[in-house]
């Protein structure tokens, strides 16, 4: 299995194919499946601002469009200008999209250019109450 290092490093390689003509701000991710494929995304941005794209969706999409629904742990990182120094936590709408995919035990893990991270529980953590399909049955 991947390792988190790797995961980390592929959210890394991400970043560099961010479109942010507006924010200047690069996110990649990269997320791994259960099967052990690892689907990466950045963010897309548009000048109406609202059919922008955060990195964390786009790597779920990717892997979702392509048969994939069961993951075990997503890599983030982002930061102004490319500077991936600082954790960047997903957005609120990026939490409500890994809810309705995550497992318990899913993990979280926010990454920096060093590769240096931290790892959180989606669950426990990150959305502890979280409003999921389950909810709906």
């Amino acid at each position: 299995m991947i390792s988190n290092e790797e995961l980390v490093q592929a959210a890394i390689e991400a970043t560099k194919n961010s479109y942010v003509p507006y924010s200047n701000f690069n996110v990649g991710a990269a997320i791994l499946t259960k099967n052990g494929q690892v689907f990466t995304g950045c963010n897309i941005e548009n000048a109406s601002y609202t059919p922008s794209n955060c990195a964390e969706r786009t790597a779920i999409f990717k892997a979702v469009s392509e048969g994939q629904k069961e993951f075990i742990k997503i890599a983030i990182v982002g930061g102004p200008n490319g500077n991936l120094e600082n954790y960047c936590p997903p957005c609120g709408v990026c939490r409500q999209v890994i809810a309705e995919f995550a497992e318990e035990g899913f993990q979280v893990i926010l990454g920096n250019d060093k590769c240096e991270y931290q790892v959180y529980d989606f669950f426990q953590e990150v959305l502890p109450l979280a409003f999921t399909k389950n909810k709906l049955k």
